[in-house]
């Protein structure tokens, strides 16, 4: 058993403080800060880029948690919490990640992902981030339509219904491909009267993303806290880890949805 499958048996005991750590970038990028180094609150809006006000009301809420301490005038991760990031987070990678992704993750919906695939976010390293150049407006929409028509087999949340979209999923059916959807309870409808899609179901609720995981290549695409999908980026990798945690983000999403 790996050190993530013996997390999630002690899910229970641990769930809270995962919730309060992944739902805000803000407290995230503290800790990785700190968890190089001790900091003060210079070097941390140096280091991090946010504004003091937000170190400042962030780092005081970690200090109650007792995730961290301050000693004369630097900030330090409690060793508690040093162990308990690295073990849970593989924290030495999310640490790059963080700053990688920064603009898909910095305001927009990502409390929807469950925390077991927040556990398994080091596999993401090699993932890209794919931004619209201004030019070519659907750069973004085109990418993830080549994706499905280059797809053997693909397992899709699809939050909203995009013709050429359904077009290229009832395309892979006709020609035996496997294809597995799940999309929002309000378009269910759409999909069923429109779609060839023999695996076809639905979840409740506000909070939605887009997923793309196939053989080849895994999307990744979010809501911004306004509620619009960002037509302008994607975190997509056509590597094996991503995949692989694309696939389980699928499978914990649906089981979640159950």
């Amino acid at each position: 058993m790996n050190e993530n499958e013996t997390l999630l048996k002690n899910y229970d005991s641990i769930s809270e403080d995962v919730k309060f750590v992944s739902k805000s970038l803000i407290r995230l990028k503290i800790l990785a800060a700190l968890f190089e180094e001790s900091q003060t609150m210079k070097s941390l809006t140096e280091k991090t880029s946010l504004s003091y006000s937000s170190i400042s009301s962030a780092i005081h809420s970690l200090e109650l948690k007792g995730y961290v301490f301050r000693e004369s005038n630097k900030y330090f991760l409690s060793n508690n919490m040093k162990l308990y990031m690295n073990y849970v987070l593989e924290f030495k990678s999310i640490v790059n990640l963080l700053n990688k992704f920064f603009n898909i993750l910095d305001g927009h919906v990502v409390t929807m992902i469950p925390n077991q695939s927040v556990y398994e976010l080091y596999l993401l390293g090699n993932a890209k981030l794919l931004e619209s150049d201004g030019v070519d407006v659907y750069k973004i929409y085109n990418y993830i339509e080549n994706a499905i028509n280059e797809a053997e087999n693909l397992k899709c949340i699809l939050p909203f219904f995009y013709d050429d979209f359904n077009n290229a999923l009832n395309a892979l059916v006709d020609k035996g491909a496997f294809v597995e959807v799940m999309v929002p309870e309000d378009i269910y409808e759409t999909f069923e009267e429109k779609s060839e899609i023999r695996y076809l179901s639905s979840f409740d609720g506000d909070e939605r993303f887009l997923l793309i995981v196939s053989d080849k290549i895994m999307i990744l695409g979010l809501f911004k806290n306004n509620g619009f999908f960002d037509q302008n980026r994607l975190l997509t990798s056509k590597n094996s880890d991503a995949i692989e945690w694309a696939n389980n983000l699928f499978k914990n999403f649906k089981n979640k949805n159950k």
